[in-house]
């Protein structure tokens, strides 16, 4: 497997984690360096796992991982270098821990592909949809006694780790299902991309609060919630639209049961946030 560790902490923590384990580990960046040249530690930016995918590719590695600054987050890749969604790793992790404590409640951030809940249900357990960000998902997995949650933003949070997010204990939990399953990584993610999503998109918005009571005016007909911003669900498509805590920005999630329902979608959402919509 390939690791990019970003110049950051798994860099220091992976050799140690790793050590006797049957793997053959390909490293990229592990040397720290606080000043983090060769790409910034943050493995969401499409842009910053590129070395990963090319490196995967190239030595026909099984998996490929990268880690952020303090190795809390992670992202994946498959043996074909395809980045694989946080959502998506979420619902793994989530069915590997009910296998053996079925029965207990999973947390999942309110951006999540309709996959989560559906997986979580599909494999015994109680899911549990709570807003984004580390204080929310710490909180509350206390607070419900959850064994595990997951935020689209590669944080993993496990209830025996003190309810604190651990990338080091998600990436073993994903080696541990793939030791079990002994196939291609993509074989085991296939069946969970069943929906099509933008991913996160952002956007600089003068008056947020007045464009989040615009789109709850606008698609009044759905099922709207404001747990986090605004969430509105149809049979088909949902879309979810919250500003940033930590910067100046709207931020929109939406999903759909074709690519077709996603774009269009995606196209109406971005005409009313930047104010071509009538």
């Amino acid at each position: 497997m390939v690791i990019d560790a970003g110049n950051g902490m798994a860099g220091k923590v992976i050799p140690v984690v790793c050590e006797g384990l049957p793997i053959e580990i390909i490293p990229l960046y592990f040397e720290l360096d606080g000043n983090f040249p060769n790409h910034e530690a943050n493995p969401l930016k499409a842009e910053n796992i590129v070395d990963l995918q090319n490196k995967v590719r190239e030595t026909r590695a099984h998996l490929g991982v990268a880690f952020d600054g303090d190795a809390d987050r992670c992202v994946f890749v498959d043996e074909a270098g395809r980045a694989i969604g946080c959502d998506i790793i979420t619902a793994l992790v989530a069915r590997q821990i009910l296998e053996r404590e079925k029965g207990t409640t999973i947390l999942y951030d309110l951006r999540s592909s309709w996959i989560v809940p559906e997986e979580i249900k599909a494999a015994g357990g109680v899911p549990y949809r709570e807003r984004v960000g580390h204080a929310y998902m710490k909180a509350t997995l206390r607070e419900k006694k959850a064994a595990f949650g997951g935020e689209l933003s590669g944080h993993y949070y496990f209830r025996d780790s003190y309810c604190s997010d651990s990338g080091m204990i998600a990436f073993l939990m994903v080696l541990d299902i793939l030791s079990a399953k002994r196939v291609p990584f993509s074989n085991i993610v296939s069946p969970l991309k069943r929906y099509y999503s933008t991913g996160e998109i952002n956007f600089e918005v003068e008056d947020k609060d007045a464009k989040i009571e615009e789109i709850a005016r606008k698609f009044s007909n759905g099922k709207v919630d404001h747990l986090d911003g605004i969430t509105v669900e149809y049979n088909d498509w949902w879309f979810n639209v919250r500003k940033s805590n930590t910067e100046p920005l709207l931020r929109l999630n939406l999903e759909g049961k074709t690519r077709e329902l996603m774009e269009k979608g995606k196209k109406l959402l971005i005409d009313i946030i930047q104010g071509k919509s009538p």
